[in-house]
């Protein structure tokens, strides 16, 4: 059994489409012959009957049946013929009379003896019920016949009233050699036709399989050039009106081509602006050192102003060099890694903890807070580092003396700066990789710091806008969705 079974579950799919198929048939069609050929020997056994009991109506003659029973002996063990005259009926036709003891009497007019049953003798002891007895039975010959056995009624003439003659039985046969014969060829076209109905039931489930499953090899043609080729391109064609489960497949394979392409595309271009990034800091660097260097080879001492100058330039594209090495590792980083850090965060928290930082970045600035408690669920290093940047922007464009307004309520956080404020053609732009404002690229920074904030925001569902704020300036919002409150943690014993 297990071996057959591994060997169904080895075969490709639209063979054991095709034999399901066959199968569900096979079993419909034999169900359906099966009561079929019961029903027709039904109705033929009832017409059989019918017969039997319209020859058994009539009322025997007394002297016939007497005549018939004088004549049988006593001990005989095998029926004894007699002359029955009109109890045969038609040809071939078995007519007799059955003792209590079994024993049987046939008329010479009859086909043959038929063999007698205890069913026969329980219609005699049963007389008075006036009821007889179907069954099928053998003549001495071992034909099949149809046996009706009732009890002997028998009259003294025309007019004259029936009576039960005692301790007899009429039994009367006819064969089912014609019967027998119908149901065979029955039986043998029900077979035949069966036989046809299978078999091209298999094939055409074979071909609804291939048929159905047409799409399915394109697919899989499909994923095998990927894996082949890395081609991300290929699309498989759907009916826009399609709605079945294989249109559902092949569409969400091309939405994942199509997402698999874009994020390809979306890494070449961050591996591409990374390293247009990382050559001016790397370039400047190398100057620097090598102007170091040189002098050091040289025996060339550089003025004390000018080598200071150095080092402090070499401290700094350090610095950004590694400010935007952090930042690539933070756009980087997959949702499974940062699904297992998300927690339930004070928010007024995390905007404290990001306005010391910027206090000490911009002494020279003024930074009003006003902080509502609020509860969000987010990783709480990415969503400090988030506000981080936005705060870092503000100090960064503010002019010297300036105010920073900070404001945290209902879970809507903005801050809004007294700087220059962003270009309206410009603004689509901010939250882009690597997009720095043309009047900005004189300044430290990656062009990542925003592109951070937005794609924060985004994983803890929330948004960020960026815009203009009246008076000048510009003004950050950023909307977050609020998380139970955690319960306090229970003091150390």
């Amino acid at each position: 059994m297990n071996r057959v079974v591994r060997r169904y579950r080895s075969l490709p799919i639209r063979s054991r489409l095709a034999l399901l198929v066959a199968a569900a048939v096979a079993f419909a069609v034999a169900a359906v012959s099966v009561t079929c050929w019961f029903i027709v020997q039904g109705k033929l056994y009832d017409q059989v009957d019918s017969e039997l009991q319209k020859g058994a109506q009539r009322p025997v003659n007394t002297a016939q049946a007497e005549a018939l029973l004088r004549v049988c002996p006593q001990e005989a063990t095998e029926p004894t013929e007699s002359n029955f005259g009109d109890l045969r009926g038609r040809d071939n036709n078995y007519t007799q009379l059955v003792k209590a003891n079994g024993k049987a009497c046939v008329s010479s007019d009859s086909a043959g003896a038929v063999k007698t049953t205890s069913s026969d003798k329980d219609v005699i002891k049963r007389a008075a019920t006036g009821k007889g007895v179907f069954r099928n039975g053998t003549d001495s010959d071992g034909n099949d016949v149809r046996v009706l056995t009732i009890p002997l009624v028998v009259s003294q003439g025309l007019g004259s009233t029936p009576q039960l003659y005692p301790d007899t039985a009429l039994l009367m046969a006819v064969p089912l050699k014609n019967t027998e014969k119908t149901l065979n060829d029955l039986a043998l076209i029900l077979l035949l036709v069966s036989g046809v109905g299978v078999f091209g039931a298999g094939a055409a489930g074979l071909a609804v399989a291939r048929a159905g499953l047409r799409p399915v090899d394109k697919l899989t043609e499909a994923v095998e050039h990927v894996a082949r080729t890395e081609d991300l391109s290929i699309r498989i064609p759907v009916e826009e009106a399609a709605e079945d489960e294989v249109a559902r497949l092949s569409r969400s394979f091309n939405s994942m081509t199509t997402s698999l392409a874009n994020s390809r595309e979306l890494q070449q271009q961050l591996i591409a602006d990374a390293g247009h990034e990382l050559r001016t800091p790397l370039t400047s660097l190398r100057t620097n050192i090598e102007l170091l260097t040189r002098s050091e080879e040289t025996g060339r001492p550089i003025p004390e102003a000018d080598r200071k100058a150095l080092l402090a330039s070499v401290k700094a594209q350090m610095t950004e060099l590694a400010a935007l090495i952090g930042d690539l590792q933070e756009l980087s980083r997959s949702e499974g890694q940062r699904g297992e850090r998300v927690q339930v965060v004070s928010l007024e928290d995390t905007v404290e903890a990001a306005l010391h930082r910027a206090r000490l970045r911009g002494p020279e600035l003024t930074i009003n807070a006003s902080l509502e408690p609020w509860y969000t669920r987010a990783e709480p290093a990415a969503l400090e580092r988030a506000v981080v940047n936005i705060l870092d922007n503000a100090v960064k464009f503010s002019p010297e003396g300036s105010t920073i307004d900070v404001q945290l309520s209902d879970g809507v956080l903005t801050v809004r700066d007294h700087g220059p404020g962003i270009p309206a053609e410009e603004l689509p732009h901010v939250f882009d990789r690597f997009w720095r404002s043309p009047s900005a690229r004189a300044l430290p920074g990656s062009g990542l710091g925003l592109s951070i904030v937005a794609r924060t925001v985004q994983q803890s569902g929330g948004e960020v806008n960026l815009g203009h704020a009246e008076g000048g300036g510009t003004i950050v919002t950023v909307r977050l969705p609020g998380a139970p409150t955690p319960p306090p943690e229970s003091p150390a014993p």
